[in-house]
C-alpha cells in the first residue's frame, strides 16, 4: 500500500477543496442570478448546481470524500502487520451530472484515490419512453441488491465478502424498465472503460424484482439476477480475491490467483430484503461458476450475507423503485436526517445500529482459493445530511487462498476496528 500514499494525500488535498464552506456543510444554500437568461448558481451540500431555464438545464457538481481509520491484528503471531496504513482516504471522487429536461441524464464520477481505475460511472442515460432507462456507458451491472446501493448508504463501511463474486463496472448498454411493483433490467457488456473495453470478452446480464409489499412505512423485496460472460483464449486474465470487511487491509485473504483457460463465466444471485418503518433486514447468495476451454473441469464458488440496522431515531432508508440514470433499481436509499435533527439545528443528528455475516468460498476440485466468515457490529452517526461517521468492528476467520502465499496454508482469525468519516455534497 506505500506506493498508493501519494495518491491517497492528493485525494485529500483535492476533495477537502471540493467540499466547500463550513456554511455548506452545515446546510446553509447559497443562492444567485448569474446570467442575463435567468440562469441560477445554487451552493448547498449537494454541491455546486447551475440551472438554466430554456431548456431545462442541470449542471450539478458533487462529490464525496470517505477517509478511514482503524486499528486491527491476527490469531497468527506469524503473520505479517494487518494494516500497512492505519489512515488513509478510501474514495475523494468528483461527480458532474447534467440534466438536460426529463429526457437526458449524462452523469461522470472520478475517483482520485484510484490509480488503476479511476473512472465510475461514465455514461449517458435517456429516459423518453413510458417506464424506461435506457443508458450507455461505463456503469454497473444490474447484480446484486448491495452492489447497486450507493456506497456513501451501504449498512457498513464496507460491503460484504460475497461483493467478491459482483463484477466491478463494465462499459456496455443497458435497458431498464419498471411498473408499480416490480423492475426488470437487461443489457450487454464488455470490458471496464479504464482498461480499454475489450479484453474480457462479452456478457449478458440481467435483474428483476418484485415488491409484494410496497408501503411508505413496509417494504418487502424479493430479487433474481444473472449474468453469462463469454471470453476468449487472449482476453485478460481472470481470478477472484476478497479482503475482510475493511479497506486498511490492503490485500486480500481470499485469493485464487489466475485461473488459467476460462472460456465462460456464470453468476446466479438472489435476494431478499424487508423493511418495516427504522428496521432493515436484507440478504444474499451469490454462485458463480467457471467453465473452462479444452475440457478442463469446472469450478463452483459461493457467498452470501445477512445484514440488519435499526435507526434509533429516524424514519429508517426509503425504497427506490426506479433510478434517475443507469440500473441501480429496487434499492434502499441512504438514511435521511429531517431538518428538526440536524446538529446545526440544534437536533442530535440520526443514529444507525447495524449487524452482519457475511461468508465467502472460493475453493472447489484442487483449486484452493481459501474461503472467509465474518460477523460485524457497527454504529453510523448523521449529524447532517451530508455527513456520516462510522464504526464498525469485524471478527473474521479465514483459511487463506493460493494467492496470498506470504499468508501461509493454516487457517487464522482476525480483529479490525474500522472508523470513517465521510462527507457527500
Amino acid at each position: 500500500m506505500s506506493n498508493a500514499r501519494p495518491h491517497r494525500r492528493a485525494a485529500l488535498a483535492v476533495a477537502f477543496a471540493l467540499a466547500g464552506s463550513p456554511g455548506a456543510l452545515a446546510g446553509d444554500a447559497i443562492e444567485a442570478s448569474v446570467g442575463p437568461y435567468g440562469e441560477r448558481l445554487r451552493y448547498d451540500e449537494k454541491g455546486l448546481t447551475l440551472t438554466v431555464p430554456e431548456p431545462a438545464v442541470k449542471l450539478a457538481i458533487g462529490g464525496r470524500l470517505q477517509v478511514d481509520a482503524g486499528a486491527a491484528g491476527f490469531g497468527r503471531p506469524d503473520l505479517p502487520e494487518a494494516f500497512p496504513d492505519n489512515v488513509a482516504v478510501r474514495r475523494a471522487w468528483i461527480e458532474p451530472t447534467l440534466t438536460i429536461g426529463k429526457e437526458w441524464v449524462i452523469a461522470f464520477q472520478y475517483d482520485f484515490n484510484d490509480p488503476v481505475l479511476p473512472i465510475n460511472d461514465a455514461l449517458v442515460s435517456w429516459k423518453g419512453l413510458p417506464d424506461t432507462v435506457v443508458t450507455i456507458g461505463n456503469m454497473k451491472m444490474p447484480f446484486s441488491l448491495e452492489w447497486l446501493q450507493n456506497n456513501t448508504g451501504t449498512l457498513f463501511a464496507e460491503r460484504s465478502l460475497a461483493n467478491a463474486l459482483v463484477p466491478e463496472r463494465r462499459f456496455g448498454m443497458a435497458v431498464g424498465h419498471h411498473g408499480q411493483a416490480w423492475t426488470a433490467v437487461l443489457g450487454v457488456f464488455g470490458n471496464a472503460a479504464g482498461n480499454g473495453i475489450t479484453g474480457d470478452g462479452l456478457a449478458a446480464a440481467g435483474r428483476a424484482t418484485y415488491a409484494p409489499i410496497l408501503e411508505e412505512r413496509e417494504t418487502l423485496h424479493f430479487g433474481l439476477a444473472a449474468i453469462r460472460r463469454e471470453r476468449s483464449r487472449g482476453d485478460d486474465r481472470f481470478g477472484l480475491s476478497v479482503q475482510a470487511e475493511a479497506f486498511l487491509f490492503g490485500r486480500p485473504f481470499v485469493d485464487t490467483g489466475t485461473i488459467p483457460d476460462v472460456s465462460h463465466v456464470s453468476r446466479l444471485g438472489a435476494e431478499v430484503a424487508y423493511r418495516a418503518g427504522p428496521f432493515l433486514v436484507q440478504a444474499e447468495y451469490i454462485r458463480t461458476e467457471v467453465e473452462r476451454f479444452g475440457g478442463g473441469p469446472s469450478l463452483g464458488f459461493q457467498g452470501g450475507y445477512l445484514e440488519g440496522s435499526l435507526v434509533l431515531n429516524g424514519a429508517g432508508r426509503a425504497y427506490a423503485l426506479t433510478p434517475d440514470a443507469s440500473t441501480a433499481y429496487a434499492v434502499f436509499e441512504p438514511v435521511g436526517v429531517p431538518e428538526g435533527r440536524r446538529v446545526s439545528r440544534g437536533g442530535a443528528g440520526i443514529f444507525e445500529l447495524s449487524a452482519r455475516y457475511s461468508f465467502v468460498d472460493l475453493d472447489d476440485r484442487n483449486l484452493r482459493g481459501g474461503s472467509e466468515r465474518d460477523v460485524s457490529v457497527g454504529l453510523s452517526w448523521y449529524p447532517e445530511p451530508n455527513l456520516r461517521f462510522i464504526a464498525n468492528y469485524v471478527r473474521g476467520r479465514v483459511l487463506p487462498g493460493v494467492g496470498q502465499e506470504e499468508l501461509g496454508t493454516r487457517a487464522f482469525t482476525v480483529d479490525a476496528f474500522i472508523a470513517r468519516a465521510q462527507i457527500s455534497w
